[in-house]
């Protein structure tokens, strides 16, 4: 059977030290943000995921954010090479991890650098955003790994948003959800669906038709459920203060045969 496995990895204590790059800096409460890291944790897991916490990086203010360490394309974890020279100390923990699940573990070189959050799957096409945090090097390599795998591997430009997946993301049917002033070419994107709020954009699939979405994103949850779709919500302001979204918090590894 498919796999329904997520990594996720505690908040560091100085998660309120974490970058910040297209937004302007808010104080972040670390207690509410654990508090809501756990509520995160706990609705993965009551819809049916397996968590597998890495282990903490006290030290990285922004190691909350799994899922810019590796990209996962069937079985094969591609570890990052962060953008932010900052960050490059958040991979080593995560390669454990992946290595302990049995997956087979390839590495980002240098001068490549490749941000999780830039890498979108929609079957087996694999968007790739080439912007602030993933340079040309990092999509080259990415290609290289998951193209032999089956995968189509499509670059789009990033320039507005930290991350592709701060852009947009996609439901179970193939739709890519983005709001609109964020993302630099909705054309690129077969079947785009605007949404009228910046976290509306971001939907992170449960599995059983459900999506979890921010809290944040009201009016994108209405849309969304009136067309059929099962929205479950959680409150990630204190994350959204650093330029983090659902994506950002979990890696989902539903190619493991177990």
């Amino acid at each position: 059977m498919p796999s329904k496995k997520a990594l996720v990895r505690r908040p560091s204590p100085r998660l309120a030290d974490g970058l910040v790059t297209h937004i302007e800096r808010e104080k972040v409460d670390a207690g509410l943000a654990r508090e809501q890291w756990e509520a995160y944790v706990e609705t993965l897991r009551a819809h049916g995921w397996e968590t597998i916490e890495v282990d903490p990086e006290d030290d990285c203010p922004d190691s909350v954010f799994v899922e810019d360490t590796v990209v996962m394309f069937r079985n094969v974890a591609l570890i990052t090479r962060p953008g932010a020279e900052s960050r490059r100390a958040e991979t080593a923990g995560v390669e454990e991890a992946v290595a302990r699940l049995g997956c087979s573990v390839n590495w980002i070189w240098e001068p490549g650098t490749l941000d999780g959050g830039d890498v979108l799957k929609v079957g087996d096409t694999v968007y790739v955003g080439r912007g602030g945090r993933t340079n040309a090097a990092g999509v080259q390599q990415l290609r290289a790994a998951f193209e032999p795998l089956g995968a189509r591997v499509v670059a789009v430009p990033v320039s507005r948003v930290l991350h592709l997946k701060s852009a947009v993301t996609a439901l179970p049917d193939g739709t890519i959800l983005g709001h609109i002033p964020n993302v630099d070419r909705p054309s690129l994107f077969p079947g785009f669906l605007a949404v009228p709020e910046d976290a509306g954009a971001h939907v992170v699939l449960l599995g059983g038709g459900k999506l979890l979405m921010s809290a944040s994103a009201p009016k994108t949850a209405e849309l969304l459920t009136d067309l059929g779709h099962d929205v479950v919500t959680v409150d990630i302001s204190e994350f959204e203060k650093l330029e983090g979204c659902v994506t950002c918090l979990s890696v989902r590894l539903r190619e493991l045969y177990v």
